[in-house]
C-alpha cells in the first residue's frame, strides 16, 4: 500500500478589508469620543483681573453679603423680599435715567440671592449692570 502524500494548498486570508475595517471603526470612536476639558482658571469668583472701570458720576451699588442681605448704596435693606428691594432702587435711582449698577457679594453669598437682585434690578429698569470684584493677587 503506497500512501501518497497530498498537497495541501496553503489557505491565504486577504485581510485587507479586515484592517480597513479596524481603521474605519478607530476613526468612528475618535470623531464621536467626548474628552473631559478641565478648567485652567482658578474659578474664584470674587476675584478677576482686567483693567478697572471708571465709575459714572452717579452708580447704585447692590450689596449683599454672605446671608444673604441686601445693602443699598451702604444702607441696609428691611428685609430680602423683591419688592422691597425694588421699592428702595426706586428711590435711590430717582430720576437718573439708566445710572450704573454695581453688585458686589460676598463670595459665600447664597446664589439665590444675587439672582433676586438682577431680577429686581431688570424690573426697575436697570440694565447697565456690573459685578464688582476683587483685583486677582498675581503669584
Amino acid at each position: 500500500m503506497k500512501l501518497r502524500r497530498t498537497r495541501t494548498e496553503e489557505s491565504l486570508v486577504d485581510i485587507t478589508s479586515l484592517i480597513d475595517v479596524v481603521f474605519l471603526l478607530l476613526i468612528f470612536f475618535m470623531v464621536s469620543t467626548t474628552f473631559n476639558r478641565e478648567s485652567q482658571i482658578d474659578i474664584d469668583l470674587p476675584q478677576a483681573s482686567g483693567k478697572q472701570l471708571e465709575a459714572k458720576k452717579f452708580h447704585v451699588e447692590i450689596g449683599i453679603d454672605a446671608q444673604g442681605r441686601y445693602f443699598i448704596n451702604q444702607q441696609a435693606v428691611v428685609n430680602t423680599d423683591i419688592e422691597t428691594l425694588k421699592r428702595a432702587l426706586r428711590k435711590v435711582v430717582g430720576d437718573h435715567k439708566n445710572p450704573q449698577l454695581i453688585i458686589s457679594s460676598d463670595r459665600k453669598t447664597p446664589y439665590q440671592a444675587v439672582v433676586t437682585a438682577m431680577d429686581a434690578a431688570r424690573q426697575v429698569g436697570l440694565t447697565r449692570l456690573t459685578f464688582a470684584t476683587k483685583k486677582q493677587k498675581e503669584h
